[in-house]
C-alpha cells in the first residue's frame, strides 16, 4: 500500500467513519419513504435495514480506535475493517441506484441518477487521503451509472455515457490531485528537509507504535541515540554550508550501513536516532545493538571529503532496549540520550548501553537536583578544612572543601552534588556561599591567632565565566577581608580551562589577582594539555594530582611522570602541592624530589573548623 500510514492518516480515517454513517442513515430514511409510496417498500425497507446494519458496525470500528494503545498489526487490522465497510457503504449506495433506476414511471431513475453521482463526489472528496478506498470506490459508482446511459439506446444515452465517463475521470483526477498535495504536506511534516529523514514527531508516533506491537508479542527491540563529536567546530571554523554537506554524507553512511527492518531519523541538529527490527530475547537485542552500534562507529570515523575538506569527525552512541515495561515513547529516547552523554563523559567516540545502575543514579540525581535547591536555606552545606604542611610538617594552609549534609540523604559526596550544581547554574549561588564561609573562617581564625600562609578554595568553571564572577568576589573582599588576608586566597582551577575561551579566562584572572587572589592548577596532568598554556595562565602554584601520587608505589614510569612534574614546576618557579598522600614512602619520594607542600590522610582528612582550629594548634 502506497499510503503512509501515521497519526493524521488514522484520525482522518476515523473521522470519516460517522460521516458516512450521517450520510447513510438520514437520506436512507428519504429513499425508505420514496419506496413506500411508489409500492417498492419492502425491498426498500431491506435495502434500509442493511444500511443500518452497516452503520453499527461503522460505530463499533469507530469506538474501538485508541492510536496510542493500539499496536501496528491492530492498527492494520482496523484500517482493513474500515476499508470493507466503506466498501459496503457505496456498494449499498450502488444497491439503491440499481433499485431504483428501473422505475422510470415513477421517475425514480433521476433520484438514483443523482444518488450515484452524489455517492462518487462524496467519495473522491472524502477518501482523498487513500488511493486503495477512492479508486475502487469511484469506478463501483460510476461504472453502473456509465453502462446505464450506454444501454438507453438513444444519441442522448451515448452523450450522457460520455459524460459519465468524463466525469469519472474529473473524480479521479480531482481525488488524485488532492492525495498528492495531502501527501506532500505530509511528507514535509514528518520528513526533516536537509537529510530527507523522518523528523522527531514521526519517529515518536513510529516508536509508540513499535512499543504497543512489543507488548503484544513479548519481544524487544533497540533505540540508538548518535550525536556527532565536535560537529560545531565544522560550523563555526568552515560554515554551515560544508556542515549541511557533512550531515548529508553522515546520513549516507548511517542509511547504507543500518540493518534491514530499521528507521533512522534526525531528532535536531546533529542528533540522530535508530530504532532496530523486534528480537526475540533481550540478550539478542543487546548483543545486536552493539554489533550495529560499533558498525557504525567505524563507518562515521572514515574520512569524508567536501569541497576540497578533508574531514574527521566521530561519534557517542546511547542505546536503549526496547520493550513494554514503559508506556511512553519519550522515556526510551531520555534513557538512550543519559547513555549518549556518559559516553561524551568518558572520552566521546564509543557506545555506552542504558542499565538499572544508571537509571537507579540518574534517579538519585534527580532528586539530589531537586534537595539542592532547599540546601542553602535549610543551613545543609558546610565547609570543612584540609591542612596543607611544608617540609617541617608544620600547617602552613588549608583547602577549603564543600560538605551537604541533607536530612533525607545524609552525607552526600562532592563529586555528586557539585556537577549536579553545575549543569542546573546553582554553582553560581553555592559557590557565592562557600567563597563568604571562607573568607569569614579566614578573619575568624586570625583573629584567634591562627595565622595560615594560604587558603585554596576550589572554583568552577562556570563561576570563573560567569558574568558578575569578577564582582561577586570584590564585593565578597571588601566584606571580610584587608589587604594582608586576601593575599592568602588561592583559588583552584582545573585544566578544563584549556576548553574556555581562554582570552576571557585569562582576563578574569588577570582582574582577580589585582585584587590579591593567587591561583593554583589544580589536578593537574589528569585533563587537557595545558603545558603551552602555563607561561600564559598567572599561576601560582599547580597540584599534583591524587591519582599520580597513590601510583608512586607502584612503578618507574608513574614515578618518572611525576619526578617531569615536579621539575618542569620548579623551572617556572611554580610552588607545588602534592594532594592525596597517604604513606611515608609517598611523602619521603616527594621530599627527595623538591616538592614544596603535602596534602593528604598520611597528616589529615579534611576537619570541620573547631577540630581544624585544634590540629593546627597541636602542630605549632
Amino acid at each position: 500500500m502506497d499510503t503512509i500510514r501515521d497519526r493524521h492518516f488514522y484520525q482522518y480515517v476515523h473521522r470519516q467513519i460517522p460521516v458516512f454513517i450521517l450520510l447513510s442513515l438520514l437520506p436512507g430514511l428519504g429513499y425508505l419513504l420514496l419506496g413506500w409510496i411508489n409500492n417498492i417498500f419492502m425491498p426498500a425497507f431491506v435495502w434500509y435495514l442493511l444500511v443500518v446494519a452497516s452503520s453499527i458496525w461503522g460505530y463499533r470500528l469507530y469506538r474501538s480506535f485508541d492510536f496510542d494503545s493500539m499496536s501496528e498489526k491492530r492498527r492494520d487490522r482496523w484500517y482493513r475493517q474500515c476499508s470493507w465497510f466503506f466498501y459496503a457503504f457505496f456498494g449499498l449506495w450502488t444497491l439503491i441506484f440499481l433499485l431504483y433506476a428501473g422505475s422510470e414511471e415513477n421517475k425514480l431513475h433521476y433520484i438514483a441518477i443523482f444518488t450515484e453521482i452524489g455517492a462518487s463526489v462524496v467519495a473522491s472528496s472524502l477518501l482523498a487521503a487513500d488511493r486503495r478506498l477512492y479508486r475502487p470506490t469511484i469506478f463501483i459508482l460510476m461504472v453502473p451509472l456509465i453502462i446505464y446511459f450506454a444501454l438507453i439506446g438513444e444519441w442522448y444515452g451515448y452523450v450522457l455515457t460520455a459524460f459519465a465517463c468524463t466525469l469519472t475521470w474529473v473524480l479521479l483526477y480531482s481525488a488524485n490531485s488532492s492525495y498528492k498535495l495531502l501527501m506532500q504536506a505530509n511528507h514535509q511534516a514528518t520528513h526533516d528537509a536537509l537529510t530527507g529523514l523522518h523528523n522527531r514527531q514521526f519517529f515518536i508516533e513510529h516508536l509508540q507504535k513499535r512499543m504497543n506491537s512489543l507488548s503484544e508479542s513479548g519481544e524487544f527491540s533497540f533505540l540508538l541515540l548518535i550525536d556527532l563529536d565536535h560537529f560545531k567546530t565544522v560550523n563555526d571554523s568552515l560554515g554551515h554550508d560544508i556542515g549541511d554537506r557533512l550531515l548529508q554524507s553522515v546520513v549516507a553512511r548511517l542509511r547504507q550501513h543500518v540493518p534491514a527492518g530499521t528507521l533512522v531519523a534526525r531528532l535536531g541538529g546533529d542528533e540522530f536516532i535508530i530504532t532496530g527490527s523486534n528480537i526475540a530475547s533481550r540478550e539478542a537485542c543487546e548483543r545486536a545493538s552493539l554489533d550495529v552500534s560499533e558498525t557504525l562507529l567505524a563507518q562515521l570515523k572514515e574520512t569524508y571529503i567536501v569541497e576540497q575538506h578533508h574531514l574527521y569527525i566521530s561519534a557517542s552512541i546511547g542505546v536503549s532496549i526496547i520493550s513494554s515495561r514503559s508506556s511512553n515513547a519519550n522515556s526510551f529516547i531520555k534513557e538512550a540520550d543519559i547513555a549518549m552523554y556518559e559516553v561524551k563523559a568518558k572520552g566521546r567516540d564509543g557506545v555506552f548501553m542504558f542499565n538499572e545502575e544508571m537509571s537507579e543514579r540518574v534517579e538519585r540525581n534527580l532528586v539530589i537536583e531537586r534537595l539542592l535547591h532547599f540546601a542553602l536555606p535549610g543551613n545543609e552545606i558546610t565547609l570543612h578544612f584540609q591542612p596543607q604542611l611544608n617540609r617541617d610538617e608544620k600547617v602552613i594552609g588549608a583547602e577549603a572543601l564543600v560538605r551537604w549534609n541533607n536530612p533525607r540523604l545524609g552525607s552526600v559526596s562532592p563529586a555528586q552534588f557539585i556537577p549536579i550544581a553545575e549543569q542546573t547554574g546553582l554553582i553560581i549561588e553555592l559557590g557565592n556561599h562557600i567563597l563568604e564561609t571562607a573568607f569569614i573562617t579566614l578573619r575568624e581564625w586570625r583573629d584567634k591567632g591562627i595565622r595560615l600562609e594560604q587558603l585554596s578554595i576550589n572554583i568552577s568553571m562556570r563561576q570563573l565565566t560567569h558574568f558578575s564572577f569578577t564582582a561577586q568576589v570584590e564585593e565578597l573582599l571588601n566584606r571580610h577581608l584587608d589587604g594582608e588576608l586576601r593575599q592568602k586566597l588561592v583559588f583552584e582551577i582545573t585544566e578544563s580551562i584549556v576548553a574556555e575561551d581562554i582570552k576571557r579566562v585569562i582576563s578574569v584572572m588577570n582582574r582577580l589577582k589585582a585584587l590579591g587572589i593567587r591561583f593554583s592548577m589544580d589536578d593537574f596532568g589528569t585533563g587537557y594539555s595545558s603545558l603551552s598554556y602555563l607561561n600564559r595562565l598567572p599561576l601560582y602554584e599547580i597540584k599534583i594530582d591524587r591519582d599520580f601520587v597513590g601510583a608512586l608505589d607502584q612503578n618507574d614510569e608513574d614515578r618518572a611522570l611525576v619526578v617531569t612534574i615536579l621539575n618542569m614546576a620548579n623551572i617556572l618557579k611554580l610552588s607545588i602541592v602534592a594532594e592525596g598522600v597517604e604513606t611515608a614512602a609517598q611523602r619521603d619520594f616527594l621530599l627527595s624530589h623538591d616538592c614544596h607542600i603535602f596534602q593528604g590522610y598520611l597528616f589529615s582528612q579534611a576537619l570541620p573548623p573547631a577540630e581544624f582550629e585544634a590540629y593546627y594548634t597541636g602542630r605549632s
